[in-house]
């Protein structure tokens, strides 16, 4: 028994001495539950007695909880941190204003900002913001925004440049954010009104003229007015039942072709409301596709449309179609069968100058061949495209330059 008493004695002794740490480490450093989730949890022993009476010997944690109350603030706040310096609340607060405010001293002008967006931009963006994989668009989108799939750009959807110069001097480049200087701002943002028919490529932009520039979607945006016109309606009191006197059937999801295609299509509800669902029958392929070509003449549309879309890699430097004009590269009208570098009021590099003098002309071979590799097949020329890699790419865009031409 006497040894027993030696062996037990020191070891209660410890443990009791490591709990009491423990309770005192406890008291000093526990901080209560926020109060919304301290109250959300002081329903829980009612619910719990409620759905489990037999539960009721246990002690729920969540009454002690919300025994905690809220630890009080020390005389002086808590000796973290200090107040920051009005240099440093600057350095942070970069926004600028639609009208100007806030618009460091700078220039940028749209070559140089075309050189800063190859190098820093275009791995995300493409070379004229027409995108790579799924990143954003940046060109581009005039007039969609009134379909079913607008592409809301710069050029096409925001509302003021100021945005554009704020985005990219707070958050880009990815990965190296606020790096850039103001004047390399400046010119990315210029380039970026360039690729987006906004400017001519001699611009320069500077604090002084950035108010100049509109966008195309400036009177489409207005105050958010929701508080006014959109909250009464909805914290107004529900009305469950007996709404309306009588209720009518107007549209159905199916003619308003929000419903995948069932073969069914139902005529316009009658007076009476009962509407008679009849089987439509469907063409043969054989029949739309002689239908479609009828239409339009033999053209492939498809395949112009396609040709079209490719086309955006092409218009930041050419034009094509009425009113086409020269910019960093000729226009296109006409390119078949044109002689090469032939277009009048036109730069060429030399290399274009010689094919010319020696009489060459454009062929859809030699064509798709300069845009599958420009630098290889016109060595020494001024343009910058990388090229198409893809054969149906090339053959859609010689398409929609034909037709566009026409």
């Amino acid at each position: 028994m006497l040894k027993f008493l030696k062996i037990f004695v020191p070891a209660g002794t410890g443990v009791a001495s490591v709990l009491a740490l423990a309770y005192v480490a406890a008291d000093q450093f526990v901080i209560d539950v926020p109060a919304p989730v301290r109250e959300m949890v002081a329903v829980q022993p009612a619910m719990a007695q409620e759905a489990a009476p037999a539960a009721e010997a246990a002690t729920p944690i969540t009454t002690l909880t919300a025994e905690l109350s809220p630890a009080p603030s020390m005389a002086g706040g808590y000796g973290l941190g200090r107040e920051a310096l009005a240099e440093e609340v600057a350095a942070w607060d970069t926004d600028i204003r639609p009208d100007g405010l806030g618009l460091p001293v700078g220039t940028g002008d749209v070559l140089t900002g075309e050189e800063l967006f190859v190098e820093k931009c275009s791995m995300c963006h493409g070379e004229f913001g027409e995108a790579v994989g799924r990143w954003p668009v940046l060109a581009g989108g005039f007039g969609t925004l009134d379909r079913k799939d607008p592409v809301k750009t710069i050029g096409s959807y925001w509302p003021y440049l100021s945005t554009v110069y704020d985005y990219v001097q707070r958050a880009m480049p990815f990965g190296e954010a606020a790096s850039l200087s103001n004047d390399e701002t400046y010119a990315l943002v210029a380039y970026l009104m360039y690729v987006n028919d906004l400017v001519d490529d001699e611009f320069v932009l500077s604090n002084e003229n950035f108010t100049e520039v509109r966008l195309r979607n400036e009177d489409n945006f207005f105050m958010d007015d929701r508080l006014e016109t959109e909250f009464p309606l909805f914290t107004q009191e529900a009305c469950m039942t007996d709404c309306k006197e009588t209720v009518e059937i107007t549209m159905y999801a199916s003619m308003l072709d929000v419903t995948p295609d069932s073969g069914v299509v139902r005529a316009a509800p009658a007076a009476g409301g009962a509407v008679e669902a009849a089987p439509v029958a469907e063409e043969p392929a054989a029949v739309e596709e002689a239908a479609a070509a009828e239409e339009t003449g033999g053209v492939d549309m498809a395949l112009i449309e396609d040709g079209e879309g490719v086309f955006k890699k092409c218009r930041a430097c050419h034009q094509v179609g009425e009113g086409a004009v020269n910019r960093s590269g000729p226009q296109l009208n006409g390119l078949i069968g044109r002689t090469i570098g032939s277009v009048e009021g036109f730069g060429y590099s030399n290399v274009f100058n010689d094919a010319n003098a020696a009489g060459q002309v454009w062929t859809e071979e030699i064509l798709s061949a300069f845009l599958e590799n420009p630098k290889g097949v016109m060595s020494g020329t001024k343009m910058s495209f990388a090229g198409l890699r893809s054969a149906d790419d090339r053959a859609a865009l010689l398409a929609y330059l034909q037709h566009a031409s026409n």
